[in-house]
Order: structure tokens, then C-alpha cells, then sequence
């Protein structure tokens, strides 16, 4: 989910590679790559709405993946009225998911010296997973469910906008906090973008991946790490594969993950909860939502600062991303990769000398490349639904009644709008969005902001945690399709690519604690 904390709308138009550079990119550097694509949301495969018109991947004897010559033929784009019959269908589901989740609420699990919290972000995640592998089965149903995936999978872009404007109100408060952090805020930054690959680039040379481990280590593979390595060496390079399966695996395990991992390492009570918290910020909205939601577990009596100084970190890991991985994690990556392989690595990769990508990855390749022109009712709607399924989660978590919270939902959801006005407005400045919508929510409860006095109390009667459970349950019902592609990453990957998700976070937290 989340690659950076806000990416750019889906929908399901068909459009040339000349209005999208990364597209362009794409069709230049994989072979038989067609002209036009269908896109999804923040993760996720390309889906023709013609059932049986990619050809099957043609299975290499080698090794590792399978292998195919890749050569979908175009159809045609989802009609307004199946969308919406998707949207039905999905929002359906989600909230189901969201009521049983937030009905759960919090169970602990004690595992000897430290205890995990699983909370109903967690249980979103799963029960809407479940819902997606059992429709996905249902007979007659396998091509309709992928389209239904593909329309949860843009309704998470439209739905997280009140967990940015939240965390951006969060930010405004808190921002002599956070300027008293100093240099653990900048700091801890080089953790996350050096920590991907200390243990997992040796570990996956000890494993036999070559050039696949530069791809798999140097970020934690969102979306601009996938065009820096497209444009550096094309995606149907070694590297390409390497990038694209922690893209993947980052999608389907990561929340999960870094929810075990955080809330274990907050448990063992080395490390202040503001330096795991600055080590949550990893660039990614769903894992850092996870990691926030585990540490507040831990620590409840911290909660508005842990959720101040993540949201602060992921919003700079967001910001600087792509600068701190072409100049210096990239470089050190390779570097590192020449001086260990000739010590570490077998002589031979496990996933042989082809240069062939498999069916399901290519179709994982198309996603990266979105569209931003989301149809305006499909995004009214979802703020609509997510927003109300919010205020009845936020009911029953906090028991805040919806007609208390409802004031300010409507100044989240103005906020976000207004952001996405700006950025439409101001397109060719090429700011993310993120960056306008956490600006103005930041200036709406800043100290020194007019606002602040009438916005502040407001925004607490609605929690931080409800608004994202919509967020994660859309997450988890759009997950089916990607199971059998991580089948084709194979084992070896799938732990490299954990281990570095791990290292992004432990290594954020280890410097934030040091200059904290």
C-alpha cells in the first residue's frame, strides 16, 4: 500500500506511453511491451477486461522463475457502470471488514520478554484479504473479482487523504516537538535509506541472488525507487526483477511485518518510543501506519507524539526519497555488491542467466505506471463512504459519537480537496501531493496559525487509528492477485526483501536514538 504516504490516483483509462514517462520507460526496456496499459492503484497487475487475452507465461526449465515471452493484447477499459458496480461491491466489504475489525479492537500476545499488539488496522488487513481469496474462488467469478481488485486498489489512494490530513494536523501541533528533535530527524533518515541493504545484500548473496540483490536492497522499492532502476537498467534486467519483487512482497507482507517487528522492539523498552517512532517513518503510508499503531500500543501515553515525529519522518523519507537513493543508495548498493559477491555469492545465480520476466511480473510492472485522473464522482464517493465508515469506527474505538466527529471529517475532507486542487492547479511544479495536503493541515493547527484555536479541538474527537482501518481493509481486498506472484519470487527473495524492510526500520531507529 502506500508507496509514499500519498501516490497518485488510479483509474482504469487506457493511455499512451507518451503522456507518461515512467510508461515510456517501461515500453522502451521490456521486450514485446505493449503500447497501452490498463493501471491499478498503489500496487498491484495489470488486468485485461478480456478474459483469456494474455497469453500464458511460457515455463523455463532452469532454476527460479518462470519465464515468459509477454505479449497481452489490448481490450477495452472498464465502463463507468461496472466501476461503479465494483465500488458497491468493495465498499460493501470494507465495511464489514472495518465493523468486525474495530469490534475485535486490541489483542495482546505475550512471546516471552515482549508482547505483540494486534489491532484492528491488523484485522482489516486480514478479514478483507480473506473476502478477496474467497471471491477470487468462487465459480465464474475470477475475472471480476480482479477488476473488483483493481477498484479497491484506487479507492486506497482516495481513502488515505484523511490519514494525511490527520497526521498533518498531528505535525502542526506538535512542531516545537518536533524542531527540538534536531538531528535525529535528519539523521535517522540515513538509516533508512543505508539499513535496506547491510544485512539483506549480504544475506542475499549468501543465498545465490546476484544483480537482483542490488535492485531488491538499495530502497525499500516504492514507486520512484522502481523508476530510478527502469530508467539506470531497465526493468527486464536482473535488477529490474529484484526491485519488482520488493515492490510486491513490500505490498503484500509489509504492514504485517513491520507491525510484528515494531511492536516487538517497543516491547523490549530499549529504545525511546520517539526514536521508533522517526524509525516508522520508512516512505510507505501502510507501514507506517502499522508500525505508529504498534508502538502506541506499547506506549499510550506517548500516542500524539509517535504519531507527530513518524508522520514527520515519512513525510521527509517521502520528500527526499528519490534524491537520497539515485546519489547515495544506489552508489553504495553497487558498491557494496562489487566488494562482497566475489566472497559471498556461489558462483552461480539461482535464477539463471535469463533475461526473461515472468508473466505475473510483468503484469506487476504496469502498476507502478498510474494515471492521475481518477474519476471525480469515484473519489467523491469513496470520501464519502470511508469517511462515514471512519466516524462508526472511531464510535466504536473511542466511543466519540459520529454527529461529535462529523465537524471535523468535513475539515479533513475540505483539506484534502483543496490540496488536490492545488496540485492539479500547480501540476507542473511536480510537488507530490502529499506535500500540499500535509502543508495545509500543518498550517491549520500550527501554533502560529489564526486556525489553530478553532481547528485543534475539533480534530481530537476524531482518533488517528480509525481513519486509517478503511484504508487497510481496501488494502486487504485487493491482495488476491498478488499471491501467485509472490509463488514466483520463490523463497529467497521474499526473506531478502523482509530483512530489508526490517533494516530500513531498525537502523532509523538506532540513529534516531543515538543523536535523540
Amino acid at each position: 500500500m502506500g508507496g509514499g504516504l500519498f501516490v497518485l490516483k488510479a483509474d482504469y483509462r487506457w493511455f499512451s506511453p507518451s503522456s507518461n514517462p515512467l510508461l515510456h520507460q517501461l515500453q522502451h526496456n521490456v521486450p514485446n511491451w505493449p503500447a497501452t496499459q490498463t493501471t491499478s492503484g498503489d500496487v498491484h497487475c495489470v488486468c485485461s477486461s478480456s478474459p483469456g487475452s494474455v497469453q500464458r507465461p511460457r515455463q523455463n526449465k532452469k532454476r527460479g522463475m518462470h519465464m515468459s515471452s509477454y505479449t497481452p493484447t489490448s481490450g477495452a477499459a472498464a465502463s463507468p457502470r461496472n466501476l461503479f458496480a465494483h465500488f458497491i461491491l468493495i465498499s460493501v466489504a470494507m465495511i464489514f471488514a472495518v465493523l468486525v475489525a474495530e469490534t475485535i479492537g486490541n489483542i495482546t500476545i505475550p512471546l516471552g520478554i515482549t508482547n505483540v499488539v494486534l489491532f484492528p488496522i491488523v484485522w482489516a488487513l486480514l478479514i478483507g484479504a480473506v473476502i478477496s481469496i474467497i471471491h477470487r474462488n468462487m465459480p465464474g467469478q475470477r475475472a471480476s473479482s480482479v477488476q473488483a481488485q483493481f477498484t479497491a486498489s484506487a479507492l486506497i489512494q482516495v481513502a488515505i487523504a484523511f490519514f494525511v490530513v490527520k497526521l498533518g494536523f498531528i505535525i502542526g501541533e506538535s512542531l516545537p516537538k518536533i524542531a527540538s528533535a534536531g538531528w535525529a530527524l535528519v539523521f535517522q533518515e540515513l538509516g533508512h535509506f543505508l539499513g535496506t541493504m547491510v544485512f539483506a545484500l549480504p544475506l542475499a548473496l549468501m543465498l545465490g541472488i546476484k544483480r537482483e540483490a542490488v535492485g531488491a536492497t538499495f530502497s525499500i522499492g516504492r514507486e520512484f525507487s522502481v523508476a530510478i532502476i527502469s530508467e539506470r537498467y531497465g526493468m527486464n534486467s536482473a535488477e529490474g526483477r529484484g526491485v519488482l519483487a520488493e515492490y510486491v512482497i513490500g505490498t503484500v507482507l509489509g504492514a504485517l511485518f513491520i507491525a510484528f517487528l515494531a511492536g516487538t522492539m517497543a516491547g523490549l523498552g530499549i529504545f525511546h518510543p520517539w526514536s521508533l517512532a522517526m524509525g516508522a517513518g520508512v516512505g510507505s503510508g501502510s507501514m507506517m501506519s502499522a508500525a505508529v499503531a504498534a508502538i502506541t500500543a506499547q506506549h499510550p501515553a506517548d500516542a500524539k507524539e509517535i504519531a507527530a515525529f513518524a508522520a514527520a519522518a515519512n513525510l521527509l523519507t517521502t520528500t527526499v526519497g528519490t534524491y537520497f537513493t539515485l546519489f547515495l543508495s544506489l552508489p553504495i548498493a553497487n558498491w557494496l555488491y562489487n566488494k562482497l559477491e566475489p566472497i559471498l555469492s556461489p558462483k552461480r545465480s539461482v535464477y539463471g542467466n535469463t533475461r526473461g520476466t515472468s508473466n505475473e511480473m510483468n503484469e506487476a510492472l504496469s502498476s507502478v505506471s498510474k494515471a492521475e485522473h481518477t474519476p471525480l464522482w469515484l473519489m467523491a464517493l469513496t470520501l464519502i463512504v470511508s469517511g462515514s465508515t471512519a466516524l462508526i469506527g472511531n464510535w466504536i474505538a473511542t466511543g466519540t459519537s459520529p454527529t461529535v466527529a462529523l465537524p471535523a471529517m468535513l475539515i479533513m475532507g475540505g483539506i484534502a480537496i483543496c490540496g488536490y486542487l492545488i496540485h492539479h492547479t500547480l501540476a507542473f511544479l511536480k510537488i507530490p501531493l502529499v506535500c500540499w495536503v500535509s502543508l495545509l493541515a500543518i498550517l491549520a493547527t500550527a501554533p502560529f496559525s489564526p486556525l489553530a484555536a478553532y481547528v485543534s479541538p475539533l480534530a481530537t474527537k476524531m482518533a488517528l487509528l480509525p481513519l486509517v482501518t478503511p484504508v487497510l481493509a481496501f488494502a486487504g481486498l485487493s491482495l488476491a492477485k498478488d499471491l501467485p506472484i509472490l509463488k514466483q519470487l520463490g523463497w529467497r527473495i521474499i526473506v531478502v526483501s523482509l530483512v530489508a524492510n526490517a533494516g530500513t526500520f531498525i537502523f532509523g531507529t538506532i540513529i534516531a536514538e543515538i543523536f535523540h
